[in-house]
């Protein structure tokens, strides 16, 4: 009998595939220094054809998340290699897309934290790949039902650790003071700082 096939490769770590497009997404992100959206800096990277963006879907499901994808791949790739040659922290979440300069007390050269899950499935190009569009229609499914909830507020005090009554300077100051925590520059944990990040979108104010 002919030998068994090889198993399937599940995992598909970043390579070269996308090195074409890394310096056009640095210097997208470089022209706004504040920080801009995901939907912005598509469009910006849209407009000047840059490899791997010259054609965007973003009415259709699929191509919003391949090209979702893509983008955070880079920036994914792109704060590895900054943190390491420069200092400075690339600041990724849809909302606010920014370089931020390097802070005292982290130095250059320091390591990622290569346990952060959302950087482990943007640089695993197998959730690019292996995506098909009924996976996509679910996901966006989910993110529209959860958006949706009507107990929202109470879910973002949760995350800040508050409840009902309290007023808006109050969610500032804890807002604050858990970000210094939780900030990946001091160790802490990104996905934690996004959902911080998050709740404050959600509660009307930016922190």
């Amino acid at each position: 009998p002919p030998p068994p096939p090889p198993p399937p490769r599940v995992r598909k770590m970043a390579g070269t595939r996308f090195d074409h497009c890394l310096e056009h997404v640095l210097a997208a992100v470089r022209e706004c220094p504040l920080g801009q959206t995901e939907y912005a800096l598509l469009h910006r990277l849209h407009d000047r054809q840059a490899p791997g963006f010259q054609t965007l879907a973003l009415d259709r499901p699929m191509g919003l998340y391949q090209s979702h994808f893509i983008l955070f791949h880079c920036l994914y790739r792109l704060q590895d290699r900054l943190r390491r040659k420069t200092g400075e922290h690339l600041h990724i979440h849809c909302l606010r897309i920014a370089l931020d300069p390097p802070q005292e007390g982290v130095a250059e050269g320091a390591a990622m934290d290569h346990a952060d899950p959302l950087r482990a499935y943007y640089l695993d190009l197998g959730n690019l790949d292996g995506m098909d569009a009924a996976q996509v229609e679910a996901l966006l499914s989910d993110f529209w039902r959860r958006l949706a909830q009507p107990d929202r507020r109470r879910h973002a005090l949760e995350v800040l650790g508050l409840d009902d009554p309290v007023d808006r300077e109050a969610i500032r100051k804890q807002y604050r003071r858990l970000a210094q925590r939780h900030h990946p520059d001091r160790g802490g944990d990104t996905a934690t700082f996004q959902r911080l990040q998050e709740a404050m979108l959600v509660l009307g104010g930016k922190g």
